[in-house]
């Protein structure tokens, strides 16, 4: 068990028994088995180098490449390689928000990423992580082991929400970050320019990428809920806003619900996984109840 456990919360790791994340698409680095494998006959063929990261199999060091470079690469064999995933987190600003009695939507977004990361290696598959804002943050290259989600989990408790965000050209980086086909779960609020967002969402997944969206939002910002006057204030700009939610309330819940019926539909026609998070909501629920949909979802597939 991992030594730090600030957003892995024991409750939702013994909810967790008994589920699993199973790959949808035949892609590159999905293991012969549990995953189906892109790669097909009886032999296992060498597919690349990748450098060294603490938790790898010591039995794969090209020795050959250490003595010319004096550098730990890994043989990864194709029908070797288990399901390669990669938790992309967003760290933006506006992801410091919290309503009154939650937690912020940063807090809440790191516990599903650690709840991920903790069931992908329990599943002995290479789980990856990158935090960004208006910029990759840190990028934690995939790989499978104990010490790889203590990697993690040190990276998630140093996080922090900064910076702005700007998916117009950060989510095609992302895409291309990324040069391996491999699931892809993306944790964020989402709150930029509707076209902005789209676009990128299209260009992550016409990359070959299987993506997991979780679109988390405070109930504030799914229902406000809010009946005095309020002065509303920009958590990523200077902005200003002297309001009365009670007027407004139906036009934003409105607003809301079409921009997000706009990125699920983009999801849909991917094959892309869109989960609305309420972060009034329990983690475990939300993430049980996506498994458990998902797993029935994949085993319909199987049985058609």
């Amino acid at each position: 068990m991992p030594a730090s456990r600030k957003y892995l919360d024991p409750d939702v790791i013994a909810r967790l028994r008994g589920l699993e994340l199973r790959a949808r698409k035949v892609a590159a680095g999905f293991i012969s088995g549990r995953h189906r494998s892109a790669y097909h006959g009886f032999s296992v063929e060498f597919a690349e180098h990748r450098q060294y990261v603490p938790g790898d199999d010591l039995r794969y060091i090209d020795w050959r490449i250490f003595g010319r470079a004096d550098r730990f690469y890994i043989k990864e064999y194709e029908e070797e390689t288990n399901l390669r995933c990669n938790i992309l987190l967003d760290t933006s600003r506006s992801m410091a928000y919290s309503g009154a009695g939650r937690i912020s939507k940063f807090e809440y977004a790191a516990r599903l990423a650690a709840s991920f990361a903790y069931l992908l290696a329990r599943q002995q598959d290479a789980v990856g992580l990158l935090t960004f804002d208006d910029q990759i943050r840190t990028h934690v290259p995939s790989a499978a082991g104990r010490v790889q989600l203590n990697n993690l989990l040190r990276v998630l408790e140093d996080a922090a929400p900064a910076g702005r965000t700007h998916v117009k050209v950060l989510f095609h980086r992302l895409a291309e970050e990324l040069r391996k086909r491999s699931m892809v779960i993306l944790v964020s609020d989402l709150l930029a320019d509707p076209d902005d967002v789209v676009d990128g969402l299209e260009h992550m997944c016409h990359a070959g990428h299987e993506l997991i969206l979780l679109h988390v939002l405070d109930d504030d910002e799914w229902n406000l809920p809010f009946v005095e006057n309020l002065l509303f204030e920009g958590l990523e700009d200077d902005l200003r806003l002297l309001v009365d939610p009670q007027s407004l309330r139906t036009s934003y819940i409105a607003a809301v619900e079409r921009f997000s019926a706009r990125v699920q539909a983009v999801c849909l026609k991917h094959r892309a996984d869109y989960v609305p998070v309420n972060t009034r909501d329990p983690v475990q629920a939300v993430l049980c109840g996506y498994l458990a949909r998902r797993s029935g979802r994949l085993a319909g597939a199987r049985s058609r």
